[in-house]
């Protein structure tokens, strides 16, 4: 059966190897089960419904691409489209989470509709890396902030906007235990070294009497709150097509990202320099979107961490089925994930933006019309406090940079769209 499935002798590898593989994967993901939640949480959603949510979203993305797409890849709601959603969309423009959830439903039926009628690849090679590039490390720079804010690393400040805080307390010294030990961790190739950060600086936690012990395993919480929750009716207003359009432009190129590289070091890449079943892959993300969103919780993408499992041995969805299955035996750990306290996911979040800032290398720094949107891109996410304003001004700047340098006609025609749209948004007092 699993040879017929996802043809095992054909990639080279066996059941034994894909199981592995797919517990690799999981340890390396895991964390966000504790993560994600903690971070919506901050909407006012319900907790617990939130770790429902989350597990079931994740695993029916990987059964899915696992059993439709074949790959490896294993999916759950990503990193910064869940800030996005808590910090810019509900804290920052003010919208009810419910309808942020309307929002994300919408970007994942265009997300589809790309997919389905192949347009993906038109949109994503028209944008220029240095904004791709720009948009990625723009959002770790503004997981940083977020991170280092919780923990109460910095604070606010009426003369300088910040400053430093008590480092010498104890959520801050845990906090930062959390991320040292989190980078030691990986720096040794130790499966599940984020989650095992977390997990260590918790039962410090406790045992210092700063986190209330609730248990590990039981029943898992009601869904019932967020389920079925999305406020459609009140997405259709003016204001939010720019953060529809925030939500598509960031998960698309997370999950292309993300299946160029975990194909890449997978050796699946065709001859011909493509990605086989290319538009099954992208289906399968774009639909666990919609998915998630009826569950309750941000957008739903390929994570990077795919690559632990196929530097395991993973080829085939059979690793990713692995994923979705140990996914929905997480539920029973409810207890757990509610004792996780806010600092002992700072560990987490400054990794993943380590990890984002990365890309940076990529820009072409000795072409200021390339640099300098991606730079701008990259600033004015945290210091805006906005994933959705450091895109606008983004495309805005990269298409007036390269038209007063005289390289207009370099633009594509996709750029000068959203940089229209944008530029619109700011004159109708859409962002606020």
């Amino acid at each position: 059966m699993f040879e017929k499935l996802f043809k095992l002798s054909h990639y080279g590898t066996d059941v034994r190897t894909e199981i592995i593989a797919g517990i690799t994967t999981f340890l390396t993901m895991a964390y966000i089960i504790f993560v994600n939640p903690a971070i919506l949480a901050s909407t006012g959603m319900d907790q617990g419904s939130v770790f429902v949510a989350t597990c079931l979203a994740a695993a029916v993305g990987c059964l899915i691409m696992g059993l439709y797409a074949n790959y490896p890849i294993a999916q759950a709601p990503g990193m910064g489209l869940n800030a996005f959603f808590t910090y810019t969309v509900v804290g920052g423009m003010g919208y009810s989470w419910q309808i942020a959830l309307a929002a994300v439903f919408c970007s994942g039926v265009l997300f589809v509709l790309l997919s389905l009628f192949k347009v993906r690849e038109l949109v994503i090679n028209s944008i220029p890396m240095s904004l791709r590039v720009g948009i990625s490390a723009g959002i770790g720079l503004f997981l940083a902030i977020i991170a280092l804010k919780s923990a109460g690393i910095i604070v606010a400040n009426p003369a300088t906007i910040v400053s430093l805080g008590d480092i010498t307390s104890l959520h801050c010294l845990l906090a930062v235990l959390g991320f040292f030990l989190t980078i030691g961790l990986v720096h040794h190739n130790i499966k599940g070294s984020v989650m095992i950060a977390i997990l260590v600086v918790t039962g410090i936690g406790i045992l210092l009497g700063d986190v209330p012990w609730h248990g590990i395993v039981d029943v898992p919480p009601s869904i019932e709150p967020t389920f079925l929750k999305l406020d459609l009716e009140g997405v259709f207003t003016v204001g939010l097509i720019p953060v529809i359009f925030a939500f598509l432009f960031v998960d698309l190129f997370d999950t292309a990202g993300t299946l160029v590289g975990v194909a890449t070091k997978a050796n699946l890449i065709g001859k011909d320099g493509k990605i086989p079943r290319l538009n099954r892959a992208l289906l399968s993300d774009s639909t666990a979107t919609v998915i998630g969103s009826l569950f309750g919780t941000s957008n739903t993408t390929s994570f990077v961490e795919s690559t632990a499992g196929v530097a395991a041995g993973g080829r085939t969805g059979l690793t990713a089925v692995v994923v979705g299955i140990l996914f929905i035996l997480a539920l029973f750990f409810a207890p757990l994930a509610g004792m996780i306290p806010s600092y002992a996911t700072t560990g987490a979040l400054l990794y993943v933006a380590v990890l984002m800032i990365s890309g940076l290398s990529h820009v072409k720094w000795d072409d200021l019309t390339e640099a300098a949107p991606a730079a701008i891109t990259c600033i004015m996410m945290p210091f805006t406090y906005s994933i959705s304003q450091g895109i606008a001004l983004g495309f805005i700047s990269y298409a007036l940079i390269k038209l007063l340098s005289g390289q207009g006609h370099k633009v594509s025609i996709t750029v000068w769209f959203m940089a229209v749209i944008f530029a619109l948004a700011y004159v109708f007092h859409v962002f606020h």
